[in-house]
């Protein structure tokens, strides 16, 4: 029994020691004064407090504080101080004030009157700051000016993560920078790379652009940016957006990839696609991934799509080129070719590779297809076909055809449509002739050397042929089936684009429908959260070594 009272007792005594030992090492340091010109105690003035006065220095775990006049609370671990004050941390921060007070036990400095923090890559001045060193984090609720090399940051409140480098700031906040301006509500600033993450409605305005994102990343060094969310780019005659924008300030080339959309403000165009390249300098633009060009003509709409659009050239000579299985839908033209060459000062839009057009219920083909506009009435002029030209349409009751065959056609238009049409040299016609009553008189069937046709809400109202005239108007029943069609009529009303919609193959949609829906899903999963820091920003000084800071005693 005597024994076992012995062990608790040594138990009891160990615990008791080991509780000390452990409130002995957690117990906050106290605060140290290692100099002072003069001491002294005035307990009806400051009661429990040294009074320290002339060249003051204390110390507590890291932190140096030099000042004019300190009141030290001994009791308290706590203490006042006045006049050229300067809190230290190492060499990665500055804090000076008129007056501070810190606490030993909680680590924490409050400082005001012109308060100035510097650290090795900015400098904040404002009325009042608060240095929590637990967290390593500084804040301040007034208004506060930060200069980091080219930037100036002005905002009514913020937060500096000493270790990361980092201001926050969760209210106005203005970066001047002499090329552009930045204001945001939710800034992120990282001082030693001078990186920029933005959240939230924020703008960068400069003379050469205006740029609006709600989620984005700046590199006010390198003049790099990636915006997503709601971004786009406006210059002064095109606007870019679309779910992630990349931008260089220093080549002005811009690129933007899914739901992407340009516009001319100036000619009413828009581009489309999900991948677009803008090269502001060299006046060109390259677009793919489902892309079309949409364009205000004649109080109509024109869409051009191809795997591949490039616009190049200023305002006024500018050149649109469509690539690959190209088509093009108007409300009352539509056509197919390789590949377009249009050009905005000439007016002159050529059809490249066996362009096919369809003008009201009339297909057209040729060898070479030129549209060529009016530049002071912004409509279409005429049209000019070259070789091999061959016009068909359906003959409105029966199941024949109307075919006029030559070499070359040329013909203007009216309103929008196709009025005035003359095919010439070696021509041929085979043409269902039809009363008022819509009766069939005869079928017609002729060669000659030139052909005129006019065209009234996009069909034949009077043809007309010209020299050497050789053929006849045959009843129904006297002309065969095999003689009814000319020589190379191919019908292609199947591929026929109807509407805007069908100027996009299967192939098109399907791609389309996925980064449509890759889009919201990321939209989605990244609503109101911060960009991802990078990791150039997060390892931007690992390989570098800090420059030293110099006292502003």
């Amino acid at each position: 029994m005597k024994k076992s009272i012995f062990f608790i007792s040594c138990l009891f005594i160990l615990s008791i020691q080991f509780t000390f030992a452990q409130a002995k090492k957690t117990s906050p340091k106290q605060i140290h004064v290692e100099h002072a010109d003069n001491f002294e105690r005035n307990e009806e003035l400051v009661p429990g407090a040294v009074l320290l006065s002339g060249n003051v220095k204390v110390d507590h775990d890291g932190v140096v504080l030099t000042c004019n006049k300190a009141y030290v609370f001994e009791k308290e671990n706590y203490l006042k101080a006045f006049g050229n004050v300067q809190l230290v941390q190492g060499d990665t921060l500055f804090l000076n004030s008129k007056y501070a007070e810190y606490s030993g036990n909680l680590k924490k400095a409050f400082a005001t009157g012109d308060a100035v923090m510097t650290s090795p890559d900015a400098t904040l001045q404002t009325d009042t700051i608060n240095f929590d060193r637990n967290v390593q984090q500084a804040f301040y609720n007034t208004k506060g000016t930060i200069v980091n090399k080219e930037n100036t940051l002005v905002s009514k409140s913020g937060r500096y993560f000493v270790e990361e480098k980092k201001f926050q700031f969760l209210t106005e906040v203005t970066i001047t920078n002499p090329k552009y301006v930045i204001k945001s509500n939710h800034l992120d600033y990282y001082s030693n790379s001078g990186h920029t993450y933005l959240l939230g409605p924020s703008t960068i305005t400069s003379k050469t652009n205006y740029i609006y994102t709600e989620k984005g990343f700046y590199d006010t060094k390198k003049n790099l940016a990636h915006f997503l969310r709601k971004s786009y780019i406006k210059y002064d005659d095109r606007r870019i957006e679309g779910d992630s924008l990349f931008y260089n300030r220093n080549t002005e080339f811009a690129s933007a990839t899914r739901n992407v959309k340009i516009t001319d403000s100036i000619n009413r165009g828009v581009v489309k696609g999900h991948y677009a390249e803008l090269y502001k300098l060299k006046d060109s633009m390259f677009v793919t991934k489902r892309a079309v060009a949409v364009n205000f003509v004649e109080n109509d709409s024109v869409y051009i799509h191809g795997k591949r659009l490039l616009v190049t050239g200023k305002e006024g000579e500018r050149i649109l080129r469509a690539f690959n299985n190209v088509r093009f839908y108007k409300t009352d033209m539509s056509g197919k070719c390789d590949s377009i060459h249009s050009n905005s000062k000439t007016a002159l839009t050529k059809l490249i590779g066996k362009p096919i057009l369809w003008n009201g219920e009339s297909q057209i083909t040729g060898d070479v297809m030129h549209l060529i506009g009016d530049n002071k009435t912004r409509k279409i002029d005429s049209l000019k076909v070259l070789n091999n030209t061959f016009i068909i349409s359906k003959d409105t009751l029966g199941t024949g055809y109307n075919q006029v065959k030559g070499l070359n056609l040329f013909g203007k238009f009216r309103d929008g449509k196709l009025h005035d049409v003359d095919v010439i040299k070696n021509t041929e016609v085979v043409y269902f002739m039809r009363n008022d009553a819509n009766e069939l008189i005869g079928i017609n069937k002729n060669v000659s050397s030139k052909i005129n046709m006019i065209l009234e809400n996009n069909a034949v109202e009077t043809i007309t042929f010209f020299n050497k005239v050789d053929g006849d108007i045959y009843p129904e029943d006297e002309l065969p089936e095999n003689a009814r069609k000319l020589k190379g009529m191919v019908w292609r009303g199947d591929e026929r684009i109807k509407s805007k919609d069908d100027i996009f193959t299967d192939e098109d949609n399907e791609l389309h429908e996925k980064l449509i829906k890759e889009g919201k899903e990321e939209e989605e999963k990244g609503k109101n959260v911060p960009m991802k820091v990078r990791k150039e920003t997060l390892n931007y000084d690992k390989k570098k070594t800090a420059p030293a800071v110099k006292s502003k005693k």
